[in-house]
C-alpha cells in the first residue's frame, strides 16, 4: 500500500457528504465471557466491552441511535452509520439479530450499519441474515483477527485461531453486497516486525476490504492490567514509536483496502498506559503526513 484510503473519504465519495458513526450497545455477551468458551475475555477487554464510554446501554438501542444522531447534528453531520460496537454483536438467534438490524433502517440520516463481532460467531444462518440486510443498505461486517499468530492469540485469551479468521472472512465474502472489516492490533505481547508483515499480508490474501488499526494499550479493570504491573507487557512509549510498526503494517496491506481506524484511543480516567492514547488522533497524524509523501 502506498496511499491511504480513509475511510471518511470514501464515505463522502459515496453519500456526497459526511457520515459519521453512531456506536450502540445492543445488550449482547460474548462466548468468551458467559462459559461457551471461557470466561473473563480477552486480556486486554474490560467490563464494557470496549464499548464508547458516553453510549448508554440502559437506553433501547432505537434511542440510543436517536441520542447520538442529535448530539452529531449539532455538529452539522447529517448522514450516520450504526455501529453495533460492544462485545460480540451477532451473538444471538438469527430472527433476534434480523429485527434488531432491521428496525433501525428507517431512521431519517441513517445509511448504513457497521456490525462487530468474533470470527466463531458467524455460522451460516447468520450470514444469511447479514447478507439480507446488505441488500437493504451500506453494511460493513467487522471481524476481531487481532493476528494471525496463533500463539499470541491464546496467550490474550481470544479463544479462536487464525483460521477461524480466515475461514470466517473468506465465507462471508462469497455474500453478496457484505463489505468485511478486519480488527487488528499492533503491539501484541511477543509480537515483532514478522508477525505484523504476515497479519497484513494474510488479510489481504484472504479478501477484506476494510482494515481497523489499535495499537495495544492498558485500561483498568483488565488482565491486561495485572500484567502490566508485574512487568510482564511493553507498550509503545511514544507515538512515534507505535506510528513506525504501524506504517510497517500498512505498506504491507493491498491497495485499496479502506482504512477505517490508524490508532486506539482511551479516556485518562480509564487509561493505564500509554500515556498518549488519551490524545485522539497523535499517532494518525504522524502516519498520514509519512503516506501523504508519497512513501
Amino acid at each position: 500500500m502506498n496511499k491511504l484510503l480513509l475511510v471518511s473519504e470514501y464515505w463522502k465519495n459515496l453519500f456526497g457528504e459526511r457520515v459519521h458513526r453512531i456506536p450502540v450497545d445492543a445488550g449482547f455477551t460474548c462466548p468468551n465471557r458467559d462459559g461457551t468458551k471461557g470466561v473473563g475475555g480477552c486480556i486486554f477487554c474490560d467490563e464494557v466491552g470496549s464499548r464508547a464510554r458516553y453510549v448508554k446501554p440502559e437506553l433501547p438501542v432505537r434511542e440510543q441511535v436517536l441520542s447520538g444522531r442529535e448530539r452529531l447534528k449539532k455538529r452539522g453531520v447529517n448522514k450516520f452509520i450504526v455501529y453495533f460496537q460492544a462485545y460480540t454483536n451477532t451473538y444471538a438467534p438469527p430472527e433476534i439479530l434480523k429485527n434488531l438490524y432491521t428496525s433501525l433502517l428507517d431512521i431519517d440520516g441513517v445509511v448504513g450499519i457497521s456490525i462487530s463481532t468474533r470470527p466463531d460467531c458467524l455460522q451460516p444462518e447468520i450470514l444469511d441474515i447479514i447478507e439480507e440486510i446488505a441488500s437493504m443498505t451500506h453494511l460493513w461486517l467487522e471481524i476481531g483477527v487481532q493476528t494471525v499468530n496463533d500463539s499470541t492469540l491464546r496467550l490474550v485469551n481470544r479463544q479462536h485461531t487464525a483460521k477461524d479468521s480466515m475461514d470466517a472472512i473468506i465465507r462471508a465474502k462469497k455474500r453478496k453486497s457484505i463489505n468485511v472489516l478486519a480488527h487488528i492490533i499492533i503491539g501484541l505481547p511477543g509480537e515483532d516486525d514478522q508477525d505484523f508483515i504476515k497479519t497484513a499480508r494474510a488479510i489481504s490474501d484472504w479478501g477484506i476490504d476494510g482494515v481497523k488499526l489499535h495499537h495495544l494499550y492498558v485500561v483498568k479493570n483488565t488482565v491486561l492490567a495485572r500484567m502490566y504491573s508485574r512487568g510482564e507487557v511493553k507498550v509503545f512509549e511514544t507515538p512515534e514509536e507505535y506510528a513506525e510498526k504501524a506504517i510497517l503494517f500498512l505498506k504491507n496491506l493491498r491497495e485499496g483496502i479502506i482504512i477505517h481506524r490508524l490508532s486506539g484511543y482511551a479516556r485518562k480516567e480509564y487509561l493505564i498506559a500509554p500515556e498518549w492514547t488519551a490524545h485522539r488522533g497523535i499517532a494518525d497524524r504522524i502516519i498520514r503526513e509519512y503516506f501523504s509523501k508519497g512513501c
